[in-house]
């Protein structure tokens, strides 16, 4: 029987968002540099550097990223949503380059979830972007994973400190496992269990094949 008190509940997975999650909760707060292409009468308050009662045409502040979304729309154009510096092209080089290097926890914590997030507002480096998310999980998944199941009963503090949000999701998952079956190696589980990704493919399957 399940002693815990709350049952994680994924994020979702690219564009998507789960509002049940946590994660995707704390991710739909963070802050985007936009610029403002007309004005927000009573609004004035949104703006902490300025005690005007509105919002001018051509304002630079941040909003969160739930709220940016909300307010852009391509063809009547309210805002526009400037790239956070980590995913301009002077840091999507350093990415390509080795993406081990650096610590994407202090530059997110939410690196790729915000990098996916921001494909819904219209940029021509959106490609780009894509393009260096993809690469930086690929190139940081291995090593991630290698820590993951070389670092029995140990302090992994250390280890997890550097990675983002998703990358230590994959970094439990992999100690999750490496610990069952260390226990049942030596006895002390009296089974295997199938992981919960697995279960809820075949719930997904199921799903699909029912009229």
């Amino acid at each position: 029987m399940d002693t815990q008190s709350y049952l994680p509940v994924q994020p979702g997975v690219g564009m998507e968002e789960n509002f049940l999650s946590l994660d995707d909760i704390l991710l739909s707060h963070e802050r985007l540099p936009v610029r403002t292409e007309c004005a927000f009468p009573r609004l004035g308050f949104l703006e902490k550097s300025s005690d005007a009662q509105d919002i001018p045409e051509g304002t630079k502040m941040e909003l969160p990223l739930w709220l940016s979304k909300g307010l852009y729309e391509k063809k009547r154009r309210v805002l526009s949503v400037e790239l956070p510096k980590v995913y301009r092209e002077g840091w999507r080089t350093v990415f390509n380059a080795d993406p081990n290097v650096v610590d994407l926890h202090k530059m997110g914590p939410y690196y790729y979830g915000l990098g996916s997030q921001m494909l819904h507002f219209d940029s021509p480096e959106n490609p780009e972007i894509g393009q260096t998310l993809l690469q930086t999980f690929i190139g940081r998944f291995r090593r991630t994973m290698d820590s993951s199941q070389n670092a029995y009963n140990e302090d992994t503090s250390a280890l997890v400190e550097r990675l983002d949000c998703l990358e230590k999701t994959l970094f439990k998952s992999g100690q999750s496992g490496l610990n069952g079956f260390q226990s049942w190696e030596k006895g002390q589980a009296s089974q295997l269990t199938a992981s919960s990704l697995v279960l809820n493919y075949r719930k997904r399957k199921m799903t699909d094949v029912q009229p």
